[in-house]
């Protein structure tokens, strides 16, 4: 009974379904009665945009940073090439797709919103494509590897073009510099647990930008480096030997849990749209998503062929195409944007749930990959 629970718990955890469960309760909430639904969320959404997302991003910053490392999949440049090239085809081409139409359609607030559909969910498009493909098909750690680069795209592009507020350069720099001295400081004693790294580096981060005006969400990406760590990745798509203590990995052990909860309160807070806010910020999204991410994967790893990159042993052009239609589940990170680039309003409501109805991904996916592998049979 007990490892019955167990595994239950993990596949709730691994694939993110707190995180769908507050989105469910939230839409609900919001369609019967939105007046006390926007009461509540409101309460929660400095706690939880703020600071509790700090800990999602820096769970995705130290996937990045560690698949960078030597024996990382990031570390080598051709290695690295064809789903680096990926991602950014899966990011360029729906943000053109979008802007192209927010710019002949209207209304031009819109044009804001550019990179909502820029984003991949990880644990959403990674549960579907293992629902699709066979164990140890390579198109599941190529989506993988995909979605780790689009994430650390994605921060950059958090940081530089949506701004929590006015920039103030001399808050930024002091406070980010203080920061980072005395994590290299912690670095250079022997301190092995993280919370030194939270409670000093993290919170002086944290105010370095809620000060300096970039979105304090990513608080601890640049502090996540600076933890002691294994000098090669651990295999980033097996599970981490729980024996292996490492600092960084410690952090990683000890918030996997709680950022579930964070995700919960995050649907909870953030997804709550009625259904009559579907407007053409909704399609604009949608349209970025779905047909931009496969077009983008397609052409850019192309390119990458062009250039001297191959593809993974064993996938496709038919598998890519229906990795890229996977990628189209924007979900977490395209409502955090959505969030990070519009006013409460309809131009907000409208394209959450665009982001929302990108779940329809999914099916989409199922019915590419019967019908591909149908004819090539």
């Amino acid at each position: 009974m007990a490892h019955t629970r167990s595994r239950l718990a993990s596949f709730v955890f691994d694939n993110s379904l707190l995180l769908l469960a507050g989105t469910i309760a939230a839409v609900t909430w919001a369609n019967l009665d939105v007046a006390s639904y926007e009461r509540v969320a409101h309460s929660l959404r400095f706690w939880v945009n703020e600071v509790g997302m700090v800990f999602f991003f820096a769970l995705a910053a130290k996937e990045v940073f560690e698949a960078t490392l030597p024996g990382g999949a990031l570390a080598s440049p051709r290695h690295a090439l064809s789903p680096l090239s990926a991602a950014v085809g899966g990011m360029v081409a729906p943000a053109v797709i979008y802007l192209a139409l927010s710019s002949a359609v209207g209304p031009a607030e819109l044009s804001r919103g550019w990179a909502i559909p820029c984003a991949t969910d990880i644990a959403f498009s990674a549960m579907i494509a293992r629902v699709i493909f066979r164990r140890g098909h390579p198109a599941i750690p190529f989506l993988l590897l995909l979605a780790i680069a689009v994430d650390a795209l994605g921060l950059m592009i958090l940081a530089v073009f949506y701004p929590s507020g006015p920039l103030s350069v001399i808050a930024l720099a002091t406070l980010m510099t203080a920061a980072l001295f005395t994590a290299l400081w912690l670095r250079r004693r022997p301190i092995r647990s993280f919370r030194p790294y939270l409670i000093v580096p993290g919170v002086l981060s944290w105010a370095a930008l809620h000060f300096g005006g970039v979105h304090p969400a990513l608080a601890l990406v640049p502090i996540v480096p600076f933890m002691p760590h294994s000098a090669r990745d651990l295999e980033l798509f097996e599970p981490r030997d729980a024996g292996h203590i490492d600092t960084l990995n410690q952090f990683e052990h000890w918030w996997a849990v709680p950022v579930q909860f964070v995700l919960l309160l995050f649907g909870l807070a953030t997804a709550g749209v009625p259904f009559e806010q579907i407007g053409p910020g909704s399609c604009y999204v949608l349209a970025g998503l779905l047909i931009g991410k496969p077009i983008g994967i397609l052409l850019f790893s192309g390119a990458a062929r062009l250039a001297g990159a191959s593809l993974p042993q064993g996938l496709r052009l038919a598998d890519l195409f229906v990795v890229g239609i996977t990628a189209a589940i924007g979900f977490t990170v395209s409502l955090f944007f959505a969030t990070a680039a519009f006013s409460p309003g309809a131009a907000l409501a409208e394209t959450k749930m665009g982001a929302l109805l990108s779940f329809g991904a999914a099916p989409l996916a199922l019915v590419a990959s019967r019908l591909l592998r149908a004819r090539a049979t």
